[in-house]
Order: structure tokens, then C-alpha cells, then sequence
């Protein structure tokens, strides 16, 4: 891998970024690993440790699940500073241990039938205790991966956090079928469904070690070495609020399409197509993994693009795909198994421009010393008001309305808000994460203009 271009002053390459690059992108994984086999193994959930039918069960499964987003926005207010102010390495390892361990303690969680109410309740509470370190990690390990790499190739690097992110959530998926078809399904309900939270421990540990063996990012100890360090953290919520309001509210907006697309997409999907289209729960698993596997391969190309040609064209690439082809995807998912995985590699394609340049234009949208803060805050608030609570509004739609393609219009709602931010966002490929004002300071040539670059 070589850096090429970079901003005046910008090493090429600077040591240990690969080891970070790992580390960032197994912690992203061991964060979305939890999702993957909530979402996957939530028939099983809902009838284990919730009271009702399988439709009330299931609904309070959705619930508890966006009970956790709607937590996140205080843990990015509490680790965003906090990662400002100590280092991101220093919050990346609490939030890993945090997370973990939660997961871990929900494979304990007694059933509805032992303990009663207290089920429900202890699940809640480790979802929260999720979602509260969730408001860290996931900013904290994006800005990590992008003050790591040469800013001339900061999407190509970024985009393996997302790589992280869906070999977590298929890793997830396939232990959930995997103890699905190895015990069948009366063993699956009787316990079986606890073993892949099990595995949470020893995934954490080893995401643990790898952040431990390496130095905070280059451009946060450049700036702990420089003048900055005395003043840089004093009132970083109030500067936020005062001076960066428009990054906010614009990586808000984007934060809206994203995510409404991403957990319609991944999480919501394998209830979707069991409940909803009528596949078999091994189906249902299927057709999500293969997708998320097609997402994977795509992930590191798209943003190699975006290095050379700037990452606005492929959010409206993205976009607008999407919006346009959202409804007759859908439509195309209901006609059957060959249908449902079409289906989801399309929308998987469409997806992976944004997907993959999360971590290279989140983080250029703020200056270093608030720039942990800016992305926990915006992300978060965002993800928890619209993304977290998506699978369970879109149950919630269908039901009401008996629409089966009622996603499909909440994913284009979702994209035209995020057409309205992308209208207000600067591009900021190519752009060096040490000046002070990203949005005011003109971009380097895009790398199309300089030189081929591309995966390696």
C-alpha cells in the first residue's frame, strides 16, 4: 500500500497504520457482530425472553433493539470530549470492553419462563449499557482510521472500518444459521440461540490487545505537542454548539439517509423477508449474508473512487439510485428466494458508495480538537432518533397499513433529506485533517487529475 499524495506536511504512510487499520475495523466488527446476531437470532430472542404472542413478541424484540439507540446520543456527549480531551485510543479501549461485555452478559440473560419481567428488563438494560458505549466506539474508531491515513487515500483506508462493520454483522449472521441448521430448531429455541453471545468475550479481548499495541493517531499527538494543547479542550460542547452547528446539522442530515438505509437494510431485513415475504428462517439468514458479502468486496473499490474523484459524487450516486429504485427492488424481493437476493445486491450496490466513505468525510467535517465530539454527537443523535428505531417503525407501518413495501418509502424519505445535507456539504477528499476550518480551506486536485490509484 502506498500513500500517495498528501496534504503539505503529510507523510506518505506513517508507521502502524495497518496494525491500526486492524484494530479500528475488529472493534468496529465486535460492535456490529452484536447486532448481526440480535437481528438474526431475533425469532429466538422474542420467544425466549419476552412475554405475548410471536407478533407482540416480536414487536418488544424491535423495541428493546432501538431502546439502544436512544441511549447512544449520551454516550457520544460522554466519550466524544472525553476522546478530545485523553486520546481516541484511550476511549476506543473502555468502549471495546464495554460492549463486549455486554453482549456476553445478554447469552446469561434468564428466558421469560424462569424469571418473569426481570428478562425483559435485565435485556433492556444491557442494551443500553450497548448503546451507551456504541456512542463512542464508532466515532471514536472512524476518527481513529482517518487521522491514521495519508489524506490522499483516506477512503481507501476508511472503507475497510465498513469492511469491519460487515464481517462483524455477517460473522454474526452466520453463527446465528450456523447453530440454526447444526441444532435445529427446538434446541435453537430452548437455549441454542445464547452460544453466539458467548463468543463476544473472547472477540473483544483479541479487539483489546490490537488497540493496545498501538500509539494514539499522529494528528492528535501533533496537536497535544503544539501550542493548542492548553486551550484546544476547554468548552468543546459549547464551541459544537456555536461554531460548528452547520457540520451538525449537515452530517445529521447525511447521518438520516445512512442509516435508515443501513438498518432497513441489514438488520431489519431478516425479520422482513421471514415475516413479511413468507421465506424460511434459514432463508431469511441466507439471503442477507450473501448480500453482505457482495457489500464487502465492493467496499474498498468504492472508496479508492471516491480518493480520485471525491466522495460527493458517489453519495449522489448512492442517492438517487436508491430513491429511484427502491420501490421496484422491493417489489422485486417478493417474488421469491432468487427475487429477495437480487433484490438485496442491488440495493447492496447503491449502498456501498456511502458505506464505504463514512470514515474519510464524517471526520474532515471538523477540526481535531473537536472532531471526536462533532462526529459522536451528530451521528449519534441522528442514528438514534431515525436509524435505530427504522426496523421497528417499518413493522410497526406494515401493520398498520398492510403495505409490504412500506421500507421502501421510508428509505426514499431517508434520501431525500440526505440530498438536501449533500447540498451543503464541502468535499473534502484529498483535504488535510490538521486544518483548523476543513469547510473554509480549498481541497486538493481530486487523484483523477494526478495519478491511477486503486485497491492493493
Amino acid at each position: 500500500m502506498s500513500g500517495g499524495p498528501a496534504g503539505e506536511g503529510t507523510p506518505k504512510e506513517y508507521p502502524g497504520l495497518r496494525r491500526a487499520v486492524a484494530a479500528s475495523a475488529i472493534g468496529n466488527a465486535t460492535e456490529w457482530f452484536d447486532y448481526g446476531i440480535y437481528a438474526y437470532g431475533l425469532t429466538y430472542i422474542s420467544a425466549a425472553l419476552f412475554p405475548g404472542d410471536t407478533q407482540e413478541a416480536t414487536l418488544f424484540a424491535l423495541a428493546t433493539f432501538a431502546i439502544s439507540f436512544l441511549i447512544r446520543p449520551l454516550g457520544g456527549l460522554f466519550w466524544g470530549p472525553l476522546g478530545d480531551r485523553l486520546g481516541r485510543k484511550q476511549v476506543l479501549a473502555m468502549t471495546i470492553l464495554l460492549m463486549a461485555g455486554a453482549t456476553f452478559l445478554v447469552g446469561l440473560v434468564p428466558s421469560y419462563e424462569t424469571a418473569g419481567f426481570w428478562a425483559p428488563l435485565l435485556l433492556v438494560i444491557l442494551r443500553m449499557v450497548q448503546g451507551f458505549s456504541t456512542g463512542g466506539e464508532y466515532g471514536g474508531a472512524a476518527t481513529f482510521m482517518a487521522e491514521y491515513a495519508p489524506d490522499a487515500r483516506r477512503g481507501f483506508f476508511g472503507s475497510f472500518l465498513e469492511v469491519g462493520t460487515l464481517a462483524g454483522f455477517s460473522l454474526g449472521a452466520l453463527l446465528m444459521l450456523g447453530a440454526s441448521l447444526l441444532l435445529g430448531d427446538q434446541a435453537m429455541q430452548e437455549g441454542g440461540w445464547r452460544l453466539p453471545f458467548l463468543i463476544a468475550a473472547p472477540l473483544g479481548l483479541v479487539g483489546l490487545y490490537l488497540r493496545s499495541k498501538i500509539a494514539d493517531t499522529p494528528v492528535f499527538r501533533e496537536m497535544e505537542a503544539s501550542e493548542a494543547k492548553a486551550t484546544a479542550h476547554a468548552g468543546s460542547l459549547k464551541e459544537l454548539a456555536a461554531n460548528h452547528w452547520p457540520a451538525l446539522l449537515t452530517m445529521g442530515g447525511l447521518v438520516i439517509a445512512l442509516n435508515v438505509v443501513n438498518y432497513t437494510l441489514l438488520s431489519y431485513m431478516p425479520t422482513y423477508l421471514e415475516r413479511r415475504l413468507g421465506l424460511s428462517t434459514q432463508e431469511a439468514l441466507i439471503v442477507p449474508i450473501i448480500g453482505m458479502l457482495f457489500m464487502m468486496v465492493l467496499l474498498p473499490f468504492a472508496g479508492a473512487l471516491s480518493d480520485r474523484v471525491g466522495r460527493k459524487p458517489l453519495w449522489w450516486f448512492s442517492l438517487v439510485g436508491l430513491f429511484v429504485l427502491a420501490i421496484p427492488v422491493y417489489h422485486l424481493m417478493g417474488a421469491g428466494l432468487a427475487g429477495a437476493i437480487l433484490g438485496f445486491a442491488a440495493l447492496g450496490l447503491l449502498y456501498a458508495p456511502q458505506l464505504a466513505t463514512i470514515s474519510a468525510t464524517f471526520p474532515a467535517m471538523f477540526p481535531t480538537h473537536v472532531r471526536f465530539a462533532g462526529f459522536a454527537i451528530a451521528y449519534n443523535v441522528a442514528t438514534s432518533v431515525f436509524g435505530g428505531t427504522a426496523p421497528a417503525l417499518n413493522s410497526w407501518l406494515i401493520g398498520r397499513t398492510g403495505d409490504a413495501v412500506v421500507p421502501a418509502y421510508y428509505m426514499m424519505g431517508a434520501c431525500v433529506v440526505g440530498m438536501v445535507a449533500l447540498c451543503f456539504m464541502a468535499e473534502t477528499a484529498g483535504r488535510s485533517l490538521r486544518e483548523p476550518q476543513i469547510g473554509a480551506s480549498k481541497p486538493l486536485r481530486p487523484r483523477l487529475l494526478q495519478e491511477p490509484a486503486g485497491p492493493s
